[in-house]
């Protein structure tokens, strides 16, 4: 049915820094890095950033200081391995050299501090310089990865920071999105997203916020951030906002996988149960909503045999433990509640729509959105007609509540064509196609207009 394909979890909102794979090369002048260098260092950073910088604020105990050294070793990566090649071990050569750049700074800071000389002992004269491929110079325990991962995600969730400092700092540090990727999540310029950056890890150093899991009293007030990050994080990752692909797969694991840690950790919330239920069921639908070459297939179209049945199983056990805890289903519950709904039926005629307009109508009363009721439209249509539903979104339209998304005039093309007003339905597609920053969707959606021609 319409644009939204419900495929993807509903939304429920300075200093230039450097971006491995964005066009700007930190610190070494346009021109000097080659391609296969700065694809080396940005394959290594999106996958093990969070990683990097989770080992690095806990060997130097300051947050700041652990992103800014990650950074300048990504700097002089872009520089040594285009002249000597990537290493066979490039996080082993990026925490050494940020190892290297943490001591510099100690020592610049005050000669002779405590723990500047703690650090300074631990640099060997034997110490392998940054190319070296020993595993055994990883400077931090594998057993306490998670750890360093999830204690960075509550660090960068401090309450002394903005919800939009939050998540962008947190979608930087620990997902390793650059500035462009963040500001398209959130539609804003990138000099914006950059100075919230720049901000948010001053903010967390002059209020001198220690890296660490934070006490369990402390846990629940800042997991509705730590959940909205994953969620952000997640949602990119599920449907891309730009870009050639339409799923980012490496982004949605990443943030599932952090979703696991967390139930891990707070076994007894039902809300990252719920949030990890909605990962699993939507992320279960990945390998059919791709065909051969990369386009993309809408629900209604997919071949359900090739969902991932254990994904499915385990959404589900998850959506279980969230009810099981006797609050009542919360935002991210409802949603994992609605992706279950899909996840069991055959077929998408043989879905109950009833029980997901309900599911949407509660999920607007607690957290209400304008995507929400964009997918509460879709759902009344495939439960009542497009009628009914078209009615919703022209209230949508009339109080400009999605300005500049595709999404509102593409599921409204979608209804207009089901009540056969073709030239409406034709323009309003055109529109979405002209919005949509996806190639795929946009593909998708220019194929429709094409087809009332």
């Amino acid at each position: 049915m319409p644009a939204t394909d419900d495929d993807g979890p509903p939304d429920p909102g300075a200093d230039p820094e450097p971006d491995p794979g964005t066009g700007t090369d930190p610190g070494t002048g346009p021109g000097v890095v080659t391609g296969p260098a700065r694809r080396a260092v940005a394959a290594v950073w999106r996958i093990e950033s969070a990683r990097i910088v989770g080992a690095l604020a806990r060997y130097t105990g300051d947050f700041a200081l652990a992103e800014d050294v990650a950074q300048e070793a990504l700097a002089e990566a872009l520089v040594a391995w285009s002249r000597d090649g990537a290493p066979a071990n490039p996080v082993g050569w990026l925490l050494t050299a940020a190892r290297r750049r943490a001591i510099d700074a100690f020592r610049r800071r005050a000669a002779l501090d405590e723990r500047y000389a703690l650090l300074a002992a631990q640099l060997t004269e034997g110490e392998a310089a940054p190319g070296a491929d020993r595993p055994d110079e990883l400077p931090w325990d594998p057993d306490r990865i998670d750890d360093d991962v999830l204690a960075l995600v509550f660090t960068a969730c401090h309450p002394v920071l903005s919800p939009e400092a939050r998540v962008a700092l947190t979608l930087r540090v620990v997902s390793g999105l650059s500035s462009e990727e963040i500001a398209r999540a959130f539609l804003v310029p990138v000099p914006t997203v950059q100075a919230r950056i720049t901000r948010a890890k001053k903010t967390v150093a002059a209020a001198r916020v220690p890296f660490a899991l934070p006490p369990a009293e402390e846990r629940r007030a800042r997991l509705g951030a730590v959940l909205s990050v994953l969620y952000v994080v997640f949602t990119e990752g599920s449907t891309a906002t730009a870009g050639e692909d339409l799923l980012r797969p490496d982004l949605a694991h990443e943030a599932l996988r952090l979703a696991r840690t967390l139930t891990a950790l707070l076994p007894g919330e039902p809300e990252p149960h719920g949030l990890l239920a909605l990962f699993e069921l939507t992320a279960a639908r990945f390998p059919a909503r791709t065909g051969p070459d990369g386009e993309a297939v809408l629900l209604e179209d997919q071949d359900r045999t090739r969902w991932d049945r254990s994904a499915v199983r385990r959404g589900l056990a998850a959506l279980g433990r969230a009810t099981s805890a006797g609050r009542g289903l919360g935002p991210y519950g409802l949603q994992a509640a609605i992706a279950a709904c899909h996840a069991v039926a055959p077929s998408a005629a043989e879905t109950d729509w009833e029980r997901i307009v309900l599911l949407y109508e509660a999920l607007g009363r607690i957290a209400p959105s304008p995507v929400v009721e964009l997918n509460r439209a879709v759902a009344v249509a495939m439960a009542s007609g497009p009628a009914e539903a078209l009615a919703i979104v022209d209230d949508l339209l009339a109080a400009d509540r999605l300005p500049g998304s595709h999404l509102l005039p593409g599921v409204r093309g979608e209804l207009l064509t089901r009540l056969g007003r073709t030239a409406e339905a034709r323009t309003e597609l055109e529109l979405a196609a002209r919005l949509c920053r996806n190639a795929r969707e946009r593909a998708v959606l220019l194929r429709k207009a094409a087809a009332l021609g």
